[in-house]
């Protein structure tokens, strides 16, 4: 009996999650930006989240198979976006990542996450879950390497790592061997060492950036600053918080890009441990929401395209806070559905959509 395609499939109570976090996107970037030269982003943030909503619901129609026929052609197209990029891109923030498309501003970095997720999908699901060999390893590491180096000339440092958990997603996924991970966490190992002692990959305030969390104070009005302003503000928050709009470190302009990078500090300084808790609680149930989809799905690619976009939202999660509280450098990577951005918004609708492709399409025959 076949079963038709139908929005009744569609993952409501996912969306439900999503948007709540989405709300509190607007109203933190409403506060956190209320005494700044950024005052009015939260009304731009809900343009991209009704974009993004759009968006969504169009790739959710489109058959998940049919992206997968395709993926070898956008795969090329964006590897050439990447070089205009180089060539004739935009600079803004330190760095040459964006295409100028006369009012509209499109960083193809950032799109080539959901790129890599439906290529590494298809490369994995064709060999079948067998114990891999490794050509097929080393040819998996060049199709993320490849964009990964590009993006590193960019300067981009914290998009080129959101590109190393879709790899190791499909790896693990597809069937690596616990010898041959040993081997390749070994060589990538040396090869970071060699990387951060070249001194031709790294610019020098990247290398400040990784390593000034270890001891923020030895550069406290440098390399250091970021770190402590966001210490300072998820300390001074306690349990409760001080409230919206009362937060001395964001609504002082002491914190940096409190909407973007370190939204989740300013959150936490009016919010409190509670509210900080909260949130971090509703990212969990999401991603077990997407990890249950990802088990229901009725082919192997479905189940990795949906793994793969749980391996980019945990990973910038995990690094995002860890950043925040101390735990990781500061690598510019944005909080999911929270930190401002169009590029970082409409990609993870297009993931969720993904999701609910895979998910609407586990019953049809």
């Amino acid at each position: 009996m076949r079963r038709y395609l139908s929005f009744r499939d569609f993952d409501w109570p996912l969306l439900g999650m999503v948007l709540v976090l989405c709300t509190i996107s607007v109203f933190e970037i409403y506060s956190a930006t209320l005494h700044t030269r950024y005052v009015g982003f939260h009304t731009k943030q809900l343009y991209w989240i009704t974009g993004g909503l759009v968006a969504m619901f169009i790739m959710a129609k489109i058959d998940y198979h049919k992206l997968l026929d395709i993926v070898w052609y956008l795969y090329g197209f964006f590897l050439l976006a990447l070089v205009a990029v180089k060539l004739f891109g935009h600079r803004a923030l330190g760095g040459k990542r964006w295409l100028k498309l006369g009012p509209i501003s499109f960083q193809p970095s950032e799109w080539f996450k959901l790129v890599l997720i439906v290529l590494m999908a298809l490369y994995f699901a064709n060999l079948g879950g067998k114990r891999l060999s490794w050509p097929e390893i080393f040819k998996a590491i060049a199709l993320v390497g490849l964009p990964m180096v590009l993006v590193l000339m960019q300067p981009d440092l914290g998009t080129a790592l959101t590109y190393t958990p879709i790899l190791l997603a499909g790896l693990f996924l597809g069937g690596i061997q616990w010898k041959q991970a040993a081997i390749l966490g070994t060589v990538g190992l040396l090869a970071i060492v060699g990387v951060w002692s070249s001194g031709k990959i790294l610019k020098p305030y990247q290398k400040a950036r990784l390593t000034s969390f270890i001891n923020p104070d030895n550069d406290p009005r440098g390399s250091g600053y970021q770190i402590r302003q966001s210490l300072i503000a998820v300390g001074s928050g306690g349990v409760w918080g001080k409230g919206a709009e009362q937060g001395s470190q964001t609504q002082g302009d002491f914190l940096p890009i409190p909407h973007a990078d370190f939204i989740f500090a300013a959150f936490s300084e009016e919010h409190g441990f509670t509210g900080a808790f909260l949130v971090l609680l509703l990212y969990f149930v999401i991603l077990m929401r997407l990890i249950q989809n990802a088990q229901t799905a009725a082919d192997m690619s479905g189940s990795l395209l949906v793994m793969g976009v749980v391996a980019v939202l945990t990973f910038q999660i995990a690094v995002n806070v860890g950043m925040v509280i101390g735990f990781m450098p500061v690598t510019g990577i944005p909080l999911p559905l929270m930190s401002y951005g169009g590029s970082s918004v409409l990609f993870t609708f297009l993931a969720l959509g993904v999701v609910m492709n895979v998910r609407m399409r586990r019953f049809v025959n």
